[in-house]
């Protein structure tokens, strides 16, 4: 009888163990169930807002590196179009500069009463008062390229700065001018309905 007891109760404990083992499992399964969708509700919510374009930095960059700045605002179509303006104005810089020298290097050479060897043979074509003339035309163009050489590198700047504040600006394809004919009742004074233009801005 006490063997038959002990049985029973072994066997009871066993069934207990059993079954707070399953209602363990399954609330610590509901649980994680519940942590999960928690954080996909949370996940729902977060909102990425885009990185803040910075009108600053694209005026910086192009100062620092013309084109740089382009390239941040992703106009990248303007880089090669600002290189050509450069290289077009260092090749008049160059070829005007060189002229230059050379006209005035003959004029000394005439000036000074040709002593020594001719520095180039624009001593033996022109003149004195055409050496002259060609030194400060060439010096007038060396000059002026330089002037529009800065000119263009002040242009790449505010073409960035530019581009960087209209960056966020979006055109909606809604936005329409329509000019439509309009007839208005006047007063009871005026009987007559008047005539004329209406011009409608849809945004």
């Amino acid at each position: 009888m006490l063997k038959g007891l002990k049985i029973y109760f072994k066997k009871r404990a066993i069934w207990t163990v059993i079954f707070l083992t399953i209602i363990s499992s399954s609330f610590a399964q509901k649980k994680a169930i519940v942590t999960d969708s928690t954080r996909i509700e949370d996940k729902k919510d977060i909102i990425i807002m885009p990185k803040p374009h910075n009108p600053r930095k694209a005026t910086l960059y192009s100062a620092v590196l013309p084109g740089l700045g382009q390239a941040y605002n992703k106009k990248y179509w303007k880089i090669p179009i600002i290189y050509a303006g450069f290289a077009t104005f260092g090749y008049f810089i160059v070829s005007n500069n060189t002229e230059y020298q050379n006209f005035r290097e003959a004029y000394n050479y005439l000036s000074n009463g040709k002593i020594g060897s001719p520095p180039n043979d624009l001593s033996e074509k022109y003149s004195l008062e055409q050496l002259q003339q060609g030194r400060d035309y060439y010096r007038r163009n060396f000059e002026f390229t330089i002037i529009l050489t800065s000119l263009w590198y002040i242009l790449n700047i505010v073409d960035a700065s530019v581009d960087a504040h209209l960056f966020n600006y979006n055109v909606s394809n809604d936005l329409s001018l329509r000019i439509d004919p309009m007839f208005e009742q006047t007063p009871i004074i005026q009987k007559r309905p008047q005539t004329g233009l209406k011009l409608t801005l849809k945004f």
